[in-house]
């Protein structure tokens, strides 16, 4: 029988986080001010830490992490890597399937991995507060966490759909003595005016951005913002969790076949895959890895929305961002894998799916929570529905395998528990669950006002983003 945890101890935790972007197929498009229509980083410099952009535009492939930002990692990290042995027995596929769990982090996800970083590094530049915005409160738990232990104010705007189902994610914000505020609020000028239009808006995390943005600019002498997901220094500081599982992976002597993670922003699925990546492109992998990231079909950014600038706040404060996108304007159905529902995704990510690096696959919350049921039932642990995804897929992986009669390994990334998700499980077991597909029309819809508002995005779009233009 194998052992169902591998462990590393303290000393093994990453003395410096991996950076993808030198070893991208091409180079990232930049960033587009919307004033002048040529790069520009517009607001960024206003709103985070100079050590934090350094990092954002880095060149460098390897970035040291700070002694103080590991003693605090060691409060949870290493983080175990798994073989789901009766996962594996209850599918009876001939896989290997191995998952890093990112639960027994204070928060109970992988987001202090970059929340530890970014609040140590506004301590060290004189930053008082830090305003933010969540989805499902994983992020805004990670941010409250990070704030309380380097001393800082935390002021956190979730999402009012998320708010009003998880009301215990809100305590634990208070509790790490941060302040948390439903949104679209009347705090901002931004939610003012959509509560104007909607006095009953559930808000989406492009509002919620809008918000913590406009907070940070409003209270700019003592105020930074802090992002949860999509921007290159978020990916990076996750990188922990690949290179962690890397070594655990050694010590059975395995390697994936195959690596699933779930995609809202992309910070966790870069997180676990960046680190093999760059096996690959430095010739050092022993097989070849196929990289598969999951979304939902509530909000397919990937799968169905189109590659190109767009803002990445509903607001419009944002610089113009290359990403898939569903559109900033994007009001997501009320789903439980709400840390799933951003209109966009991380412009790594979009790389990589352009250049065929990985590939994407869009599952419905009905069949992802029947996933879970399996892995509950199999592995004891209740997985919040945003990795219940990367389940979805692995479980799909590993029935492929039964058929075919193949040993693969395959690895993905459980990102966060889901102790605070009950409702969702309750609305599942009691039959109340409805599977929910994005319409393409919407998209269509999305891109043509936005298109409109700038008329010459079109011009932008290929001479930035276009397959032509590398």
């Amino acid at each position: 029988m194998p052992d169902r945890k591998i462990l590393l101890n303290e000393n093994d935790i990453p003395k410096q986080w991996y950076n993808i972007v030198p070893d991208l197929p091409h180079p990232l498009p930049p960033f587009i001010d919307v004033e002048t229509k040529q790069p520009g980083v517009g607001i960024v410099p206003r709103i985070f830490p100079k050590e934090i952009i350094g990092q954002e535009i880095s060149q460098e492939r390897w970035i040291n992490i700070p002694d103080e930002v590991r003693d605090v990692y060691r409060i949870w990290r290493p983080s175990p890597l798994f073989r789901a042995v009766g996962l594996e027995k209850a599918l009876k596929t001939p896989a290997h399937i191995y998952y890093k769990y990112e639960g027994t982090s204070p928060a109970g996800s992988h987001k202090p991995n970059t929340a530890v970083p970014q609040a140590y590094y506004n301590m060290k530049e004189g930053t008082k507060r830090l305003s933010t915005e969540t989805g499902a409160g994983q992020w805004g738990s990670a941010l409250a966490f990070a704030a309380m232990m380097f001393g800082l104010k935390a002021t956190v705007y979730m999402v009012r759909a998320s708010y009003d189902q998880k009301p215990y994610r809100k305590m634990m914000m208070n509790t790490f003595g941060a302040e948390c505020i439903a949104s679209p609020s009347n705090r901002t000028e931004a939610g003012r005016k959509i509560l104007a239009e909607d006095p009953t808006n559930k808000g989406s995390l492009g509002i919620a951005i809008s918000e913590a943005v406009e907070d940070a600019l409003v209270n700019e002498a003592e105020t930074n913002y802090a992002i949860g997901s999509v921007f290159n220094h978020v990916c990076l500081h996750q990188t922990v969790e690949g290179l962690e599982a890397k070594k655990q992976l050694e010590m059975v002597d395995d390697y994936p076949d195959v690596i699933y993670g779930c995609i809202g922003g992309g910070s966790s699925y870069s997180g676990i895959m960046w680190p093999f990546y760059y096996d690959k492109v430095s010739k050092k992998a022993p097989k070849e890895t196929k990289f598969v990231a999951t979304e939902a079909t509530a909000c397919p950014k990937v799968t169905k929305g189109v590659y190109q600038y767009d803002h990445g706040d509903t607001a419009k404060l944002t610089p113009l961002v290359p990403m898939h996108t569903l559109g900033h304007d994007f009001i997501p159905a009320p789903i439980h894998a709400g840390g799933l529902r951003y209109h966009g995704i991380a412009p790594t990510i979009s790389v990589l799916v352009q250049e065929k690096q990985m590939t994407t696959e869009a599952f419905n919350q009905l069949e992802v929570f029947d996933a879970a049921k399996l892995f509950i039932q199999s592995e004891g642990i209740i997985p919040a529905p945003e990795p219940s995804h990367a389940i979805k897929g692995a479980i799909d992986e590993a029935l492929r395998c039964k058929k075919t009669g193949e040993a693969k390994t395959i690895l993905f990334v459980l990102c966060g528990h889901g102790y605070f998700d009950m409702a969702a499980y309750d609305e599942y077991f009691s039959g109340r669950l409805q599977p929910y597909e994005y319409p393409t029309q919407k998209v269509a819809e999305s891109m043509d006002k936005l298109h409109k508002l700038y008329p010459w995005l079109n011009e932008v779009n290929k001479k930035y983003i276009s397959c032509e233009t590398y």
